[in-house]
């Protein structure tokens, strides 16, 4: 059975709940958030994750400038990071801001859940 912690962060509830319950499933212990700025305090005071996912576009935020912070802090910057978008040719530029992986809007579960499994070994 999976323990790996994930933290996933979309501002679209129908996405937040659908991945939760997918992922809880494959039995990931699953945290997932509406604002990007919410990570911090969670990572400074919490468990940190095996990986987290983040969307790019948040409202208000840009999840490239979140990735980014993570990246550049001691605490957070081996937590792989899955980038997601529907935006497709947005790959390159998540990976630029630090991303070890991307996958576009929609997705296969399959296709996330080997890319989890994948990033966090």
């Amino acid at each position: 059975m999976n323990s790996k912690k994930i933290i996933i962060v979309d501002d679209d509830i129908a996405i937040l709940d659908s991945l939760e319950t997918m992922l809880d499933f494959e039995g990931f212990q699953v945290n997932t958030f509406e604002r990007g700025s919410e990570i911090f305090s969670y990572v400074e005071h919490s468990e940190k994750p095996n990986i987290i996912v983040l969307d790019m576009w948040l409202s208000g935020e840009d999840g490239r400038d979140i990735c980014k912070k993570l990246k550049e802090s001691d605490d957070t910057k081996n937590i792989p990071i899955l980038m997601m978008s529907a935006s497709r040719g947005l790959a390159h530029t998540a990976l630029e801001a630090g991303a070890n992986d991307f996958i576009a809007k929609p997705f296969e579960i399959e296709d996330i859940i080997n890319k989890l499994n994948r990033l966090t070994g």
